[in-house]
């Protein structure tokens, strides 16, 4: 079964239980003259009387958040000093001083609140209570968040409880305070955003007589970086890249225009030409040798690269023209063409392919060739 929302308008009217030690937090609405905010809020700066009377007006429409507030009794308790301040308020407020103020400014009699007595067990909750909200909604400025830390060191009587209470370190707790070192006149620059708080951390460590000479210098050489002009980075020259096409390809695997005579051969090379000799001198074609010469690459895939053109023209091994004649002329072509070592490598395919064709030991008649 869903459970039920109670509206805090439907709460108005209702009797006020103002029982000292009531542990169970209960929504209430009561008269503002029953009220008091405790004196260990560290927010200071609440708003215009104008603002305030406009927020308190939006309260009158509707009130989203209530206030938080313990008895007198619980409070005291905590703090028998603060009697005088609190005087004959029934309650006071940990949480929601502006609320409690922008009804005083619109005129409002009365305000809604959770009295809820666990926060006030002991110092330590009571305060981080005070500075829960605010600081989860940013309402407080650098400033009022150190004099907040401040009056938890002072009185939870250390920075070691406060740190131990946050789960903080020590140096972060004085990292906190010590912007509250500043000068009034620079504290508050701090709190309406005028100094950075990196600023304002560093010239907090220099004597209060320092303090303001340094935030000049401070600013002037802000000015005179602002005024700098950053000087122009010189425009990067686009270096083009080739798109790929077969002579790229080629180019990057290191193909050289230079013979061949210290590397293996190209196998594609050495097959192909005993393959194209014997198709010359089959006896269907006349028993005639053919004059044959390697396939030219087609011109369009160069793409118009006249750089990648002449290159590749370098680099491409030249075409072996096999001459019409006898198998002597044949040998002497490819003994003007071919370097000793392809040359050998020829005539020892040959022989390969002859004795295979003729499953036997070739004859000297095919030795000679």
């Amino acid at each position: 079964m869903a459970g039920r929302r109670t509206s805090l308008a439907s709460l108005a009217g209702q009797k006020v239980d103002a029982v000292p030690g009531q542990s169970d937090p209960l929504l209430l609405t009561l008269p503002l003259d029953k009220l008091v905010p405790t004196r260990f809020n560290p927010r200071r700066n609440f708003g215009t009387e104008e603002e305030l009377k406009e927020f308190g007006l939006k309260l009158k429409h509707r009130q989203l958040q209530p206030a938080v507030v313990v008895s007198r009794a619980a409070y005291l308790k905590l703090w028998p000093d603060e009697e005088p301040h609190v005087g004959s308020a029934s309650f006071v407020i940990a949480n929601g001083e502006r609320r409690y103020r922008g009804s005083q400014a619109a005129g409002q009699m009365t305000l809604n609140v959770v009295h809820n007595e666990d926060v006030a067990q002991s110092r330590a909750e009571f305060l981080d209570a005070v500075l829960a909200e605010n600081n989860d909604r940013e309402d407080l400025d650098p400033i009022e968040r150190a004099i907040g830390i401040e009056t938890m060191v002072v009185e939870l009587g250390g920075a070691d409880k406060v740190a131990e209470h946050y789960g903080k370190t020590k140096g972060w707790v004085s990292q906190q305070r010590s912007l509250l070192k500043l000068t009034d006149e620079l504290q508050a620059l701090v709190s309406c955003g005028d100094m950075p708080v990196r600023v304002a951390r560093k010239i907090a460590g220099l004597p209060s007589s320092e303090q303001q000479a340094a935030w000049e210098t401070e600013q002037q050489q802000r000015l005179a970086a602002q005024n700098t002009p950053r000087p122009k980075r010189a425009p990067r020259k686009a270096t083009p890249t080739p798109r790929f096409t077969a002579v790229n390809q080629t180019q990057q695997q290191g193909a050289s225009s230079e013979p061949a005579t210290d590397q293996e051969p190209d196998s594609r090379s050495q097959t192909a030409l005993p393959a194209q000799t014997a198709a010359a001198q089959d006896p269907a074609a006349g028993g005639q040798l053919q004059q044959t010469a390697l396939p030219q690459p087609s011109a369009n895939n160069y793409n118009g690269n006249e750089a990648a053109r002449t290159a590749a023209d370098v680099s491409r091994p030249q075409p072996i023209v096999i001459p019409p004649g006898s198998p002597t002329d044949v040998a002497d072509a490819l003994a003007a063409q071919l370097s000793p070592d392809d040359l050998a490598a020829v005539a020892e395919l040959l022989l390969d392919r002859l004795g295979t064709e003729h499953s036997g030991t070739p004859t000297p008649a095919a030795a000679s060739v």
